[in-house]
């Protein structure tokens, strides 16, 4: 009895040994990343505010150390967030362009390949 598509598929994504994304931290780092991104920004204009709300030239420094922060944060934020988005999607890609090349590679075991590309039936 032959296997069905889905079942044999299953299978060759269990044999890949690719991470189940359920299983790691990915989505705690993904939102660490969205809260990072948006603190960033928020925490910069708390400074901005900060440093013209006064003439001590000691706590404008502090707020221009603030913002320095704030830069950092937004971009390992941004970082944290670009890596984990796309590691779920890169999965999902590499798991479907398997199936793929097994469902191209089984139809080329049936049939042949004309010069220009297209199928005919084996003989």
């Amino acid at each position: 009895m032959t296997e069905a598509r889905a079942d044999r598929f299953v299978r060759e994504l269990a044999e890949l040994k690719i991470a189940d994304p359920a299983a790691g931290r990915s989505q705690l780092w993904l939102r660490l990343g969205t809260v990072l991104l948006v603190l960033g920004p928020v925490l910069a204009v708390a400074a901005y505010l900060m440093s013209h709300s006064t003439r001590d030239p000691l706590v404008q420094r502090d707020a221009i150390t603030l913002v320095g922060g704030a830069i950092v944060l937004a971009v390992v934020g941004a970082a944290l967030f670009l890596r984990y988005s796309l590691t779920g999607f890169l999965r999902f890609w590499l798991a479907r362009q398997s199936f793929d090349l097994a469902m191209f590679a089984d139809h080329l075991n049936h049939k042949e390949v004309d010069n220009d590309g297209s199928f005919t039936a084996s003989r």
